[in-house]
């Protein structure tokens, strides 16, 4: 018997697969590094992927 494989997940259409960015807020702290919060994408909660919508049985694509 054939097993069912999932479909592969895709991409987000939100952040094309950049789930998280470093951004920087300016200036530097007192040792010198930058300082940088990390955003990440809303739709995906930082993934990359969203999950495939499945169709109903005998739908047209």
């Amino acid at each position: 018997m054939t097993h069912r494989t999932t479909p592969p997940p895709r991409i987000c259409p939100n952040c094309d697969g950049f789930a998280s960015a470093a951004i920087t807020l300016g200036g530097r702290d007192r040792h010198g590094n930058l300082r940088t919060i990390t955003a990440h994408c809303s739709r995906c909660n930082g993934l990359g992927t969203v999950p495939a919508r499945r169709l109903p049985e005998g739908a047209r694509v």
